[in-house]
C-alpha cells in the first residue's frame, strides 16, 4: 500500500498530521469517510438566510474595499447573482506589528476583482437583532479555479480533522486519492449476486460517492452499500466462529447434586424470580451440554444477575471445578468479593479477590492456591489475565460489565485452560438484532423482571440547596445517602466539581452527620473499610466518584444525588440511580446539573421519565451510538466507519440474512466469487481480531 505522503501536496510533514487520524496509506485515506455533508449545490434564497444556518451564494463581484478600524482591518466585498440579489461579505483581521508592506488581504484583493465569479460560504450576521444581507465568510472559491469542483456547487463532504489540516485541504487530498492507482485498483469484495440482490452501487462507485456524491440518493446508496459491507464481514466472522465452536467438545461434565445449590438458595431467605429461574435453567443446560457454553446474560440494574452467576459458579464447585469472575474495576471486584464471601463462607467454599492492589505476600498465596486447586472461586480484575496466573482446573469464567473488556482480553482468559464455559453479563440491555451482530457466537439470556419488593425510584432535577435539604430529611429518618461527583480532583481543563474539594465543604454543610469519601485512587484496604462502614450504617452520607456505579448494595440508602449530572451518559445515570431503591423504603434520585446543552437536557429528561433500562439503553444508543456503549470502539476491535448499528438495523438484518445464505452455500468461502470477500475477512483477522480461522 502506498504511503499517504506520496500524494500530491502532502509530503512527510503533513503525513505526520494524517497519522494522528489513523491514516497511514492512501487506502486508509480512501476509507476515511466524511462525518457530515453540506449542500452547496445552489445558493440559499435570501429570505431563508437565518442564523446560524449556512449560507451558500454564487455571484459576481460588484466592488470590494478595505476598511481600517481601531484594532482590526476589515475587507468587504459586494456580490450579485443572476437575479441581481446582492450580498455583503466580510472578513476580519487583527492589526499586527508586521512590516507595513505586508497586506493581510492581498489574496482577497487578487481573487475579488470586479466581475470575478465567486462561490461564498459563510454565516448570516445578526446586527442589533436586525437581519440584513450580510455574512461573515468561512470559505470562498473562485469559479475559475478547477479545485472549486470539489469545494462548492455540489454536496460537499465535511471530515473529522486534526490541528494543521483544513476541510478545504482534505477535500483536495481526497480528490487526489480517488484519482490514484490505489483507487483504480480497489477490489469489490462483495459477491456480485449480493450487490444485485440489494441493488447497491459497485464498490469503486460507492467509494467515490461517499466522498463526492452527485445526489442525495447516490449518497444514501453509497453509505448503505459500505455499511452493509461492514455488517456482512462482522456477521460472517461470527457465523464461522459459531460453527467452529460447535465442533469443539468438552472433556468434562457437570452433575447437579445440589450439595451446595440447595443450602445456597435456602440461606438467601427469598426465592428467585421466575425470570431468574428460567435463565438459570438455560445456563445449567449449557453447562451440561457437550460443547462449551458461550452465553450473554443481560438484565436491568437490580435484576439479580450476580445471584444467577453465583448459581452457575456453585454448580462448578459441586463438580470440583474452579470458577473466576472478572470485573472491570477494583471497586466492583471488591464488592463482588464481599458479597460472595458472605454467602460462600456459610457453604465453606473458599473465595479470594485478586487485583493490581493485592499485596505481594497475599498475591503469592492466592496464586499458589489457584495452581494447586485449593481455591475454588476467585474474583478479580484484569490482574487475572497476567501470565503468572495459573489455574488447577478452571472450567467456568464470568465476565461482568462485558462491554468494558475487549475480544482479546476475553480470549486471554480462555487461554488459561483447554476448555472453558463462558458467561458474560451486562446491565446495558441490547436489542436482539444488535446482540446477534455484536455477539453473534453467544446465546442470549435476558432477565425481564426485578425481585419482588423493589420500589420505583422517583427521579427529578433540582438545585444543590434542594438536594441537600432532601438528604437531611432522609438522614433524620435514619436513612442514608450517596452524593456522586464526576472527578476526584479539580481540573483546569474540565468544568466540573471534584469529590476531594466538595467533601471538605460538605462536612460543613452536614456538621451533625457522619460522612465518608470513596474514590478509585484509595487503597484497597481503605475502600473496603469505607464500604463496610457504610453498609453497617456507621456512615450517613457516602461522597464518591462514579466508582460506585455498579456493585454497591445497601438497602438502607434511599437518596442518590448526582452532581454535574450533565456530564454522565444515560447508562451511567441509570446505574447510579440503581444504587438506591434496594430496600423497603421509598427512594429518590436527584440530578444536579450545571451546564446543560441540548443532548444533556435530553438525557436528563429521559432519565426522569422512565426507569425501564431497555428503553434507556435504546435511547442511549440513539444519542451516543452503539460503538461507545457496547465496547466495540476498544483498541483492536471492530469500529464501523459507514454503518450505525442502531440507525441501520434494516441493513444489519439484510447482512445477517445474507450471511446465513452465503455460509449455507459456501461454509468456508472457497468458491471463486467469494474469494475477495474471504481475503478481506482474513486481512481483518490477521490485523486485529483473532476471531476466526479460515485456513
Amino acid at each position: 500500500m502506498s504511503s499517504v505522503q506520496y500524494l500530491k501536496g502532502i509530503g512527510p510533514a503533513k503525513a505526520k498530521l494524517f497519522e494522528r487520524l489513523g491514516i497511514f496509506s492512501v487506502a486508509d485515506l480512501l476509507h476515511y469517510y466524511p462525518r457530515a455533508y453540506q449542500d452547496r449545490r445552489e445558493h440559499t434564497p435570501l429570505a431563508g438566510m437565518n442564523p446560524p444556518s449556512l449560507t451558500v451564494f454564487k455571484g459576481r463581484v460588484l466592488r470590494a474595499q478595505t476598511i481600517p478600524a481601531r484594532s482590526v482591518l476589515i475587507f468587504k466585498a459586494f456580490l450579485a447573482d443572476e437575479q441581481n440579489r446582492q450580498i455583503e461579505c466580510t472578513w476580519f483581521k487583527r492589526k499586527s506589528f508586521r512590516p507595513f508592506r505586508f497586506d493581510p488581504f492581498a489574496q482577497l484583493k487578487k481573487d475579488f476583482k470586479i466581475h470575478a465569479e465567486i462561490w461564498v460560504i459563510g454565516r448570516k450576521e445578526n446586527r442589533n437583532n436586525f437581519f440584513d444581507d450580510k455574512i461573515t465568510v468561512e470559505e470562498y472559491y473562485p469559479v475559475s479555479d478547477p479545485a472549486t469542483l470539489w469545494q462548492a456547487g455540489r454536496i460537499t463532504p465535511i471530515y473529522g480533522l486534526t490541528e494543521g489540516l483544513s476541510n478545504k485541504q482534505m477535500r483536495q487530498y481526497m480528490h487526489e486519492a480517488l484519482s490514484s492507482a490505489e483507487a483504480a485498483n480497489e477490489t469489490d469484495i462483495l459477491p456480485s449476486s449480493l450487490t444485485e440482490k440489494r441493488r447497491f452501487l459497485a464498490g469503486t462507485q460507492a467509494l467515490r460517492a461517499i466522498h463526492f456524491p452527485n445526489s442525495v440518493a447516490e449518497l444514501e446508496n453509497a453509505r448503505a452499500r459500505l455499511a452493509y459491507e461492514e455488517f456482512l464481514l462482522l456477521a460472517t466472522a461470527w457465523g464461522i466462529k459459531r460453527t467452529q465452536k460447535n465442533i469443539v467438545s468438552k472433556d468434562y461434565t457437570y452433575q447437579i447434586s445440589r450439595r451446595l445449590l440447595s443450602p445456597f438458595r435456602k440461606n438467601l431467605g427469598f426465592d428467585f424470580t421466575n425470570s431468574q429461574k428460567k435463565v438459570i435453567n438455560e445456563i445449567f443446560a449449557d453447562l451440561q451440554a457437550a460443547r462449551p457454553m458461550n452465553r450473554l446474560l443481560q438484565g436491568d440494574v437490580g435484576s439479580g444477575k450476580t445471584l444467577v452467576a453465583l448459581s452457575a459458579m456453585l454448580l462448578a464447585a459441586e463438580n470440583g471445578y474452579q470458577s473466576a469472575l472478572m470485573a472491570p474495576t477494583e471497586i466492583l471486584a471488591e464488592q463482588h468479593y464481599l458479597t460472595f464471601q458472605k454467602i460462600l463462607k456459610k457453604l465453606k467454599v473458599p473465595v479470594a479477590v485478586l487485583t493490581s492492589s493485592t499485596k505481594t505476600q497475599e498475591r503469592k498465596k492466592i496464586l499458589t492456591a489457584l495452581t494447586d486447586g485449593s481455591l475454588t472461586v476467585v474474583v478479580g480484575t484484569h490482574a487475572l489475565l497476567q501470565d503468572d496466573v495459573y489455574f488447577h482446573n478452571l472450567k467456568l469464567a464470568v465476565i461482568d460489565e462485558q462491554h468494558r473488556f475487549g475480544v482479546r482480553q476475553r480470549g486471554k482468559l480462555k487461554e488459561k485452560t483447554d476448555r472453558l464455559d463462558l458467561l458474560t453479563m451486562t446491565a446495558t440491555p441490547i436489542p436482539r438484532t444488535l446482540a446477534l451482530a455484536l455477539y453473534g457466537d453467544l446465546a442470549v439470556s435476558t432477565l425481564t423482571e426485578l425481585p419482588p419488593g423493589r420500589r420505583p425510584i422517583a427521579t427529578q432535577t433540582a438545585d444543590e440547596h434542594l438536594a441537600n435539604h432532601i438528604i437531611s430529611e432522609e438522614v433524620e429518618k435514619g436513612r442514608q445517602a450517596y452524593i456522586v461527583y464526576p472527578l476526584i480532583e479539580e481540573s483546569e481543563n474540565i468544568s466540573a466539581k471534584a469529590v476531594s474539594e466538595e467533601f471538605k465543604k460538605l462536612q460543613h454543610v452536614f456538621p451533625h452527620y457522619k460522612l465518608a469519601m470513596l474514590h478509585g485512587q484509595m487503597s484497597r484496604t481503605e475502600k473496603e473499610r469505607v464500604m463496610q462502614d457504610f453498609a453497617a450504617h456507621k456512615t450517613d452520607i457516602l461522597v464518591a466518584t462514579p466508582v460506585i456505579e455498579v456493585g454497591i448494595d445497601v438497602p438502607n440508602a434511599t437518596v442518590m444525588v448526582i452532581q454535574n449530572a450533565e456530564r454522565f451518559g444515560l447508562a451511567s445515570l441509570h446505574q447510579l440511580r440503581g444504587r438506591v431503591g434496594r430496600g423497603s423504603h421509598d427512594s429518590r434520585c436527584i440530578l444536579v446539573a450545571q451546564h446543560q446543552g441540548t443532548v444533556a437536557r435530553e438525557r436528563l429528561k429521559i432519565i426522569c421519565e422512565t426507569g425501564d433500562g431497555f428503553k434507556i439503553g435504546e435511547r442511549d444508543m440513539q444519542l451516543r451510538g452503539p460503538g461507545e456503549i457496547l465496547g466495540t470502539r476498544q483498541s483492536g476491535e471492530w469500529e464501523f466507519k459507514a454503518g450505525d448499528l442502531f440507525k441501520d438495523r434494516n441493513i444489519l438484518q439484510w447482512a445477517i440474512e445474507d450471511r446465513d445464505e452465503l455460509l449455507q452455500q459456501d461454509p468456508l468461502l472457497k468458491k471463486p466469487e467469494n474469494a475477495a470477500f474471504k481475503e478481506r475477512l482474513l486481512e481483518l483477522y490477521r490485523k486485529n481480531w483473532h476471531l476466526v480461522d479460515l485456513s
